[in-house]
């Protein structure tokens, strides 16, 4: 709706006000009906089924939104310490916080707590509708046919879903993903390092000796030997081309930094020290629109469908507008991530996690999985779930492993340090629940919120700690024996040596007022564990066979990372899996044409 027309619609909505069916509701429709219409959303006028005139992306909903209003940009309130318009999630949907007719959610607690009135927040509560997935809708989508035929679907809207649509599309299939979501991004939207990568031009201007070889091996000695060693060796060999790939899309990945376990800088992350997810993200989601593939959000795959000879026939989607439908496709790509927020799988595969914290997004619950053991795929290294060592202690928000690669110490309730703070995740987590309380702190000082953006993003949010000198910061945090800790510190970065615990790498001196600290404990990060796929990322059943036209890649699937994800590797995997699945799956889909 134009503002320039609200001459016309009022008129309209005069006369839709005065007629019996126009109920007064303290609810965002009705206010707008004060100055439009019905179908100012519900474009195609097909109000007899109100379910068939709105897409279930919401697609024309939000534009109208911005019509009037504007985007996030626009909304923007300077005057607000923590603005919902200014969301790290990127230009999401309108409609994944408002609803016409129902009460509207605020998805940024999905995460956090913030205590932020919001319209029409006493409308009655808005009708889940993506819970049990209902069998009987399924079985009669299928047995209706198909209400569309693509190449390739796409099941999951991540860095490793996005990915795999972009070269699918360039292998010159016809490509669909769909996203269960109201917007796109999943775990690969709250990744903070960078991509691990070796030989690239970035290392080579820093004069950082590297090789291919030494990424394997930091890799399967992070994983305990557990990595399926094949994909491992993908991952090294492939690693540059991949950051070269998002650099041609547009990513910046100028800096470079080191996370636990690599024996060398080499996660390359954007300049500045920023976020590496939402860049990539926003990115490879502009590059899309570009390009013109669809994405459908708001749409959960509830079944992958095989034709009698076991070949992928299809997937059956239910859409929240739409209901279940069935969709063909020669092959379909999982992209769908892990299940750290699905708490029935954590306490069946890992039940000493089951009362952890997860720093994963909501999405994370394991849909690929189910779907793909359904129809008959193989599992592997299910039961081994990641716990990260630095989640935010009276939050779920993820304290970047950088945050320790550029400088910080790690601490005890006490001001001790317990462990080398670059040793690998797993290691540093169980440090952590052998302390007392079962958390540590973070300690660094103004050198690092410089390099640090996203440190500038915590104290936004009230998590850190702050003095003026480290005595200060002791005895606001209780933490006795921190001075004498930094003043040691200091001595072994000046020395080039750490005698307590071995740290190779000590790149600031603690002499930067002001100091800060922040409260983490080990949180679910990620599950190494998930669908089984060969080089090609085939899923495989349970011989060992090639599903004829399955694929997957990213965290749903098992095997690249063993035991234990070393940071930086997760972008890797999601990149350079989701570009084989996706090229693979096109040539399977298009050469059963």
């Amino acid at each position: 709706m134009k503002v320039k027309n609200l001459a016309s619609v009022m008129a309209a909505a005069v006369m839709m006000l005065a007629s019996a069916n126009a109920v007064a509701k303290n609810d965002l429709a009705s206010f707008h009906l004060k100055m439009g219409d019905c179908q100012t959303c519900h474009a195609d006028g097909k109000m007899k089924d109100i379910k068939k005139s709105i897409t279930d992306s919401e697609t024309h909903i939000n534009a109208q939104c911005k019509e009037c209003h504007g985007g996030f940009a626009d909304l923007a309130d300077k005057k607000l310490k923590l603005d919902p318009h200014g969301s790290h999630l990127g230009e999401i949907n309108c409609t994944t916080c408002h609803s016409g007719h129902a009460k509207p959610k605020l998805t940024c607690n999905n995460c956090h707590n913030f205590k932020m009135e919001m319209p029409f927040a006493d409308a009655k509560a808005k009708k889940k509708w993506d819970g049990d997935w209902d069998q009987d809708k399924i079985k009669k989508a299928i047995a209706r046919g198909p209400v569309e035929t693509v190449d390739v679907v796409v099941v999951g809207g991540g860095n490793a879903g996005f990915n795999a649509a972009l070269s699918a599309q360039v292998e010159g299939a016809k490509v669909l993903l769909l996203e269960k979501a109201p917007y796109v991004g999943g775990n690969s939207m709250l990744a903070a390092g960078g991509i691990n990568a070796v030989g690239t031009p970035q290392q080579k201007a820093k004069g950082i000796k590297d090789s291919v070889n030494w990424f394997i091996e930091d890799t399967m000695k992070g994983g305990r030997y557990k990595n399926d060693p094949k994909l491992v060796k993908i991952l090294g060999e492939q690693s540059a081309d991949a950051v070269k790939w998002l650099e041609s899309l547009g990513v910046n990945l100028d800096d470079l930094t080191r996370s636990g376990g690599a024996r060398v800088q080499r996660t390359h992350r954007p300049h500045g020290g920023a976020s590496a997810g939402p860049q990539i993200m926003a990115t490879l989601n502009k590059v899309a629109k570009e390009r013109g593939i669809p994405v459908r959000l708001n749409s959960r795959v509830e079944k992958i469908v095989l034709n009698d000879d076991k070949s992928v026939a299809g997937v059956v989607v239910h859409g929240r507008h739409s209901g279940y439908n069935m969709i063909a496709a020669g092959s379909v790509v999982l992209a769908t991530g892990g299940y750290g927020m699905n708490k029935q799988m954590i306490a069946y595969y890992r039940p000493t996690f089951k009362d952890m914290t997860s720093s994963n997004n909501v999405t994370a619950t394991g849909d690929g999985i189910l779907l793909a053991k359904e129809i008959g795929a193989s599992m592997t290294d299910i039961d081994w779930v990641q716990a990260h060592p630095t989640v935010g202690k009276d939050s779920r928000i993820l304290i970047s492993e950088t945050v320790r690669g550029v400088g910080a110490i790690m601490v005890n309730t006490d001001g001790q340090r317990f462990v080398n703070e670059l040793t690998t995740r797993d290691r540093a987590s169980d440090a952590i629940l052998k302390q007392k309380g079962k958390y540590a702190w973070l300690v660094f000082d103004k050198q690092l919120v410089e390099k640090k953006k996203m440190i500038r993003g915590y104290d936004r949010l009230g998590m850190l700690s702050k003095g003026s000198t480290i005595e200060e910061l002791a005895k606001a945090t209780g933490m006795k024996d921190l001075a004498k800790t930094v003043a040691d510190y200091n001595k072994y970065q000046a020395a080039g040596k750490d005698a307590a615990f071995g740290r190779e790498d000590m790149p600031i001196k603690f002499n930067q007022p002001p100091f800060y600290a922040v409260k983490v404990a080990p949180g679910i990060h990620h599950t190494m564990g998930g669908v089984a796929i060969d080089t090609d990322a085939n899923v495989l059943n349970l011989q060992s066979w090639k599903m004829d036209g399955l694929f997957a890649a990213g965290e749903v699937t098992g095997g690249v990372h063993g035991f234990n994800r070393l940071g930086g590797n997760a972008i890797a995997d999601t990149v350079i899996f989701g570009r084989i699945a996706g090229k693979n799956a096109a040539k399977h889909a298009l050469k059963k044409k």
